[in-house]
């Protein structure tokens, strides 16, 4: 399996591409870090990507895994991050349709 790429890597293959200088490339990747850590409460949407949403989770009772006794679980917030259908189907390919048996 290829390793994931870095930060300096992206930079250097945006730069690439449009022409801009590798730091200008890598503040642009920062600002777009930091828009969306500061939008991710209204849901920041990368278009083609994803949107970053904040979820309440509600409080639950669970299990220890070790002993089997029931433990509480506070409810929390949690950052989720829902991929795109356009990036689905680009990663993955497009499914065929499935076809039912009705008219």
């Amino acid at each position: 399996m290829a390793k994931p790429l870095t930060k300096s890597q992206i930079a250097a293959s945006i730069s690439e591409k449009t022409g801009l200088s590798k730091k200008a490339a890598a503040e642009a990747l920062d600002y777009i870090a930091e828009l969306a850590y500061k939008n991710a409460k209204n849901s920041f949407t990368l278009p083609g990507l994803g949107k970053l949403v904040l979820v309440n989770r509600k409080a639950r009772v669970g299990r220890n895994p070790a002993t089997g006794q029931p433990i509480n679980i506070p409810a929390k917030k949690v950052v989720k991050f829902r991929v795109a259908k356009a990036a689905k189907d680009a990663i993955l390919g497009v499914k065929p349709a499935v076809k039912t048996g009705k008219k």
